[in-house]
């Protein structure tokens, strides 16, 4: 079977947690570098990590890399790769692409360039006189460089993996699906114990979790650029979506509860939900996180409260992040885990946590505060 080199895109903060996942798939020869994965498997891996990764952005297909510090070398070196291999004749092949600290400063140029070298080995391979026809799937060309290292890519995934397709709706300031599944993996949750986000929002934390206590696959009900290309036989695709299937817990019983102080937010997390066909597994309900009262034990709390950006929410969410310290000291059994931006949570909170991680949600810079309860036998 074809062995393709794979790149797995990832958040700042959470290469580790994506890496993990990668191995978990059977994928143990890997790198990590900042925001990427990068691993060597055959072309099955394609379906299986756009179908299972829950943490990475996209997946892509490293089709090469080179050095260049003129626009001659880019050409040469775009066009001497083996695109027949990837794109079929009739294939779209748009490029976009970025340059960091590199002699090719120019983005477009350097975009219109790699595109004319692949249209020239396409039309040389495929025996085409004009231009490329460009009526088939989509191939996505990213040209990176970075300090005149070149790295030419295919996007396998289409959509960001973070589009799980569930989101009907959504708050002001709403979690990256894959962020929130993130949130999940770094806890030692499993589905046995009562889940509860006292914040939920639009309950992506929620529903990221239900779909992780039931092993379901979080790109199981979305469609992926690559199910067009013609050198991923359907054949794969078809394994990769039985094996999901059959992986699937769907008789593993969940308590997963989510509560918000906004009735609206509620039913968009309801509404959610529904769409991820997981209605039946979660309970939410409209509360302040004071109220909120352990009736199990060893729980877990995971959370991603609002941060007070705004000066005039500032005193609201001090007092929330108050409220929210009583309630988990109500019982010492449950384990609590909050992303903030806020530098005086832990102060706020009442206690110090047991473990912090830093992370960014968005472009902003957050602490992932992790605090243990004493596990009742």
């Amino acid at each position: 079977m074809q062995q393709v080199k794979l790149l797995a895109t990832a958040a700042m903060g959470l290469e580790s947690v994506v890496a993990q996942e990668v191995k978990n798939l059977g994928y143990t020869d890997l790198t990590v570098e900042n925001g990427k994965v990068i691993f060597d498997a055959d072309i099955s891996a394609i379906p299986r990590c756009n179908l299972w990764l829950r943490t990475a952005d996209r997946v892509k297909v490293i089709v090469g890399e080179f050095y260049a510090k003129t626009f001659d070398q880019l050409f040469e070196g775009a066009k001497a790769l083996d695109w027949d291999a990837y794109i079929s004749e009739d294939g779209q092949f748009p490029v976009i692409g970025k340059s960091v600290k590199s002699t090719l400063y120019s983005v477009p140029d350097c975009q219109r360039i790699v595109k004319k070298a692949v249209a020239e080995k396409l039309k040389q391979r495929h025996g085409v006189a004009l231009n490329m026809p460009e009526t088939g799937a989509l191939h996505r060309i990213e040209v990176a460089i970075l300090k005149d290292k070149v790295t030419l890519t295919l996007d396998t995934s289409g959509n960001g993996l973070h589009k799980r397709g569930y989101r009907v709706g959504q708050g002001e300031a709403p979690l990256k699906e894959t962020l929130a599944a993130a949130l999940v993996q770094l806890t030692n949750w499993r589905p046995e114990y009562p889940l509860v986000d006292l914040f939920c929002g639009s309950g992506t934390i929620l529903i990221e979790a239900a779909l992780i206590g039931q092993n379901i696959a979080p790109g199981f009900n979305r469609e992926f650029a690559s199910e067009g290309w013609n050198f991923i036989p359907q054949k794969l695709w078809d394994e990769a979506f039985e094996e999901a299937e059959r992986l699937a817990n769907y008789d593993q019983p969940l308590n997963i509860t989510g509560s918000d102080l906004d009735p609206k937010m509620i039913e968009i997390a309801k509404a959610n939900a529904i769409e991820a066909g997981l209605a039946d597994l979660i309970t939410f309900k409209q509360m302040q996180a004071v109220d909120f009262y352990p009736r199990e034990d060893n729980g877990y709390l995971i959370s991603n409260p609002p941060y007070g950006e705004r000066l005039n929410d500032e005193e609201e969410v001090k007092q929330m992040y108050r409220d929210l310290g009583v309630a988990m000291a109500k019982n010492r059994s449950w384990s609590s885990y909050v992303l903030t931006s806020h530098e005086q949570f832990e102060q706020l909170f009442g206690r110090k946590a047991t473990k912090k991680r830093k992370l960014f949600n968005g472009f902003i810079k957050v602490d992932y505060y992790q605090f243990f309860g004493k596990r009742i036998r």
